[in-house]
């Protein structure tokens, strides 16, 4: 299926509307030039809200370990975001957002992963991301630091929420040894 069409019918579903509090509004953002995608759970309630992903501070962390700002990010179309699941699945009572639903992965990961074929590194932004796509249910530490086994197709990476702060602290390794890497390679990509 071509990319527009699973785009509009992304972009249409409405499979989660029952289980959601709100309406849905599915957040993907990829094009036929995508050669870096990112790949986290599912937009938060801002991302929601403004349509754009990664519009939060996670996004400002995700970009400086890209090393890019945020024009460059929304701008240039070899960068594609498509979360494991395109609507904001509402926020947990006792803290943080509810899990991707996984009907979402199910019906589109597959045929919108076909239409990009030109998508040369997928970002696995979190645990969710990588129990996907790699099918390794190992803590999400130890598949970040496992990162050379699953290059050149997929880089694992934490959340760059805010509260991973403490993660990356106790994890000095992944901001000296997977950050300079990720920036290099996306320099590579994007032809900086």
């Amino acid at each position: 299926m071509a990319l527009d069409d699973v785009l509009a019918q992304i972009r249409a579903c409405r499979a989660c509307a029952v289980d959601l509090p709100h309406e849905p509004r599915p957040v993907v953002r990829v094009s036929s030039a995508t050669r870096l995608l990112i790949c986290g759970q599912a937009p938060g309630r801002r991302v929601h809200e403004s349509g754009l992903p990664f519009d939060d501070p996670s996004g400002d962390r995700l970009r400086d370990w890209l090393g890019v700002n945020r024009a460059t990010f929304y701008d240039h179309p070899a960068i594609g975001v498509a979360a494991m699941a395109f609507c904001f699945p509402g926020t947990n009572p006792k803290g943080g957002d509810f899990p991707p639903p996984p009907r979402c992965a199910e019906l589109w990961r597959p045929s919108l992963m076909a239409a990009l074929p030109q998508a040369e590194l997928t970002l696995l932004v979190g645990g969710y991301a990588q129990v996907w796509a790699l099918k390794d249910r190992r803590p999400m530490t130890e598949v970040v630091r496992d990162w050379p086994a699953h290059l050149p197709n997929y880089l694992p990476l934490p959340h760059p929420s805010w509260r991973n702060t403490a993660w990356l602290k106790r994890n000095p390794w992944f901001e000296a040894e997977v950050v300079p890497y990720l920036r290099a390679r996306t320099a590579e990509i994007l032809k900086l």
